[in-house]
């Protein structure tokens, strides 16, 4: 779900605990967002930015059909919206979610004119491996570079990036590696890029509390549990209710992306990747070159947006302060009141709206 670097930051508060001492948040950054769909007044060179209309969460149920497209080692699964040969933008979900977090956020940037791709991640929904051969591994290398195989296989030669969780991490990854792909970045949470060797020390005790289910994952009973589709549904439900407190989400809304959850290759993606963030488990050898370029903590230079949310246990009390360093280029960064973890899905105008904004710096 997140790096050791964010739940280092999270003042050593367990989650029930970092859910009510952050939903009193007020910082500057978090008062400016108090509105969610008002937008930055002008580009760098004067032209208006467009206001994304506000929406009410879930408004929207679904996607309509999916696609699928062989992209490197997996057959992926992506929903898309807009014209077709509007400007590129490619949504990434996190843990324990899927596509339906940008049910709401697509369509409002596809009423803006862009094209919008959100792809299900390796082992969820409809991606599959192409061969039974491939080892099931997750290393954050190589979900960045299933990312950059399904641009490749779409043709799609720049796009901006937007995502949470998993899914910032993703497109840190693509911007600091492959900037050229790059037009513009919105991270959730900031710079999410794993450092395996930092991960090794241990945190305060309240904050590894926060990071139960990793340390559970690292068990036989974890393992077990994960297995078994419906214990996994069951405790994949239970998270969403500790890192979005606020969110008074209903049956079938959790029903929606549990579909996702059913991949034959979802307990072993999950567990391979958080079993890998703290050195339990070794990638493959493909993937060392990209990953010793990650462990030196690379620069982002590509034009960024940061979202913190202020009620996510792992978010950080402060104005993103604490990764600024990591973002070389033009750069702004907002703290959203009142939301959770899961931020496109909870407040999808404010996410729309802050891709629209990365978009034009």
């Amino acid at each position: 779900m997140f790096n050791r670097r964010t739940f280092n930051r999270a003042v050593g508060l367990g989650t029930g605990a970092a859910a009510a001492s952050l939903s009193g948040l007020q910082t500057s950054a978090s008062a400016a967002s108090a509105a969610p769909s008002a937008p930055s007044a002008h580009t760098p060179g004067g032209a208006p930015v467009p206001a994304v209309p506000t929406v009410a969460p879930g408004t929207h149920t679904g996607f309509g059909m999916t696609k699928q497209v062989k992209a490197g080692v997996l057959d992926i699964g992506y929903a898309e919206a807009g014209p077709a040969h509007g400007p590129v933008v490619l949504l990434l979900h996190g843990w324990p979610y899927d596509i339906h977090s940008f049910v709401d956020v697509a369509p409002l940037l596809a009423d803006q004119g862009y094209r919008v791709i959100v792809p299900y991640l390796r082992g969820h929904g409809s991606t599959r491996f192409l061969a039974r051969h491939t080892p099931r591994t997750a290393e954050q290398s190589a979900i960045a570079l299933d990312v950059i195989a399904l641009m490749d296989a779409l043709k799609i030669h720049q796009a901006v990036l937007a995502g949470f969780d998993w899914g910032s991490r993703t497109a840190d990854i693509v911007s600091a590696l492959w900037p050229e792909r790059v037009k513009a970045l919105v991270s959730t949470g900031g710079y999410l890029i794993t450092d395996r060797k930092a991960q090794l020390e241990p945190a305060l005790p309240a904050v590894e509390h926060n990071w139960w289910y990793q340390w559970y994952f690292a068990s036989e009973r974890g393992k077990k549990a994960m297995e078994n589709v419906d214990k996994r549904i069951a405790l994949c439900r239970y998270v969403w209710t500790l890192v979005s407190p606020n969110w008074d989400f209903d049956d079938a809304t959790f029903a929606r992306t549990a579909q996702a959850f059913e991949n034959p290759d979802y307990a072993a993606i999950v567990l391979f990747n958080y079993r890998w963030r703290i050195g339990l488990v070794e990638g493959e050898h493909r993937y060392d070159r990209y990953e010793k370029r990650l462990a030196a903590q690379p620069t982002i230079g590509v034009p960024t947006l940061t979202l913190d949310a202020a009620l996510d246990p792992f978010t950080p009390p402060g104005d993103g302060s604490a990764y600024r360093g990591h973002f070389t280029g033009p750069y702004e960064h907002r703290t959203i009141a009142d939301v959770g973890h899961n931020l496109p899905q909870e407040a999808p105008t404010t996410f729309a709206q802050a891709v629209v904004d990365a978009d034009r710096l």
